[in-house]
């Protein structure tokens, strides 16, 4: 999915979910918070601090709470999308208009803007530096438009490719690899763009 620079953008390429995403955009509005675009995406803010934001993927939609971790969750709607590497945010996933619940939304929103408001955060860890696999950096010293788009790419995505061939136990499995993800590095794309923000063209079975 491209990135949207508004929040009509966003939705009106939001295939199957352009009602529900319209209808959480809706609630979101009736809050205090700001409505933003970061990172392609709506975004919701307070005093310019990101709270909330809202997206549609191949077979769900939802809201992301970005200090969701602190949140009571009396609900137990929240989950950690990516456990082992994501420590504050939350994500609450959505699969048809019935799972669109205004006053929990409200509920769980007006709690986050509190937090935010007392100044209150779990801070991100801190990175360990990027290592380059040597296989993999002597294969982009021998191709200069891959090597190019591999350092023009953000730290997380270029961490995703190294681990990747890292975690290959064989030498020739490595060179396998490596020939398969060179041709993604040099178009400037992520190892599992894929799977971010997919959106479908038809509604899926439970």
């Amino acid at each position: 999915m491209k990135r949207a620079k508004s929040v009509d953008e966003y939705i009106a390429d939001a295939g199957i979910w352009k009602g529900e995403l319209k209808r959480l955009r809706e609630i979101l509005q009736s809050t205090d918070l700001e409505e933003d675009v970061k990172w392609g995406g709506p975004c919701y803010t307070c005093d310019g601090k990101s709270v909330v934001g809202m997206a549609g993927f191949k077979s769900y939609f939802g809201l992301w709470f970005h200090q969701g971790a602190l949140l009571k969750d009396d609900k137990s709607v929240l989950m950690n999308a990516q456990e082992g590497r994501t420590k504050a945010l939350r994500q609450w996933r959505m699969q048809t208009a019935k799972d669109i619940k205004p006053t929990t939304i409200k509920s769980y929103v007006k709690e986050a803007i509190k937090l935010t408001e007392e100044g209150k955060k779990i801070a991100p860890a801190r990175k360990k530096p990027l290592v380059v696999p040597p296989e993999l950096k002597k294969a982009l010293h021998a191709n200069k438009k891959a090597d190019e788009k591999f350092k023009s790419l953000r730290l997380g995505l270029q961490r995703e490719y190294a681990d990747y061939i890292f975690e290959a136990k064989r030498g020739d499995t490595k060179l396998r690899q490596i020939e398969k993800i060179l041709p993604m590095i040099g178009e400037g794309v992520g190892l599992h763009d894929k799977y971010r923000s997919v959106l479908p063209t038809r509604r899926e079975s439970p």
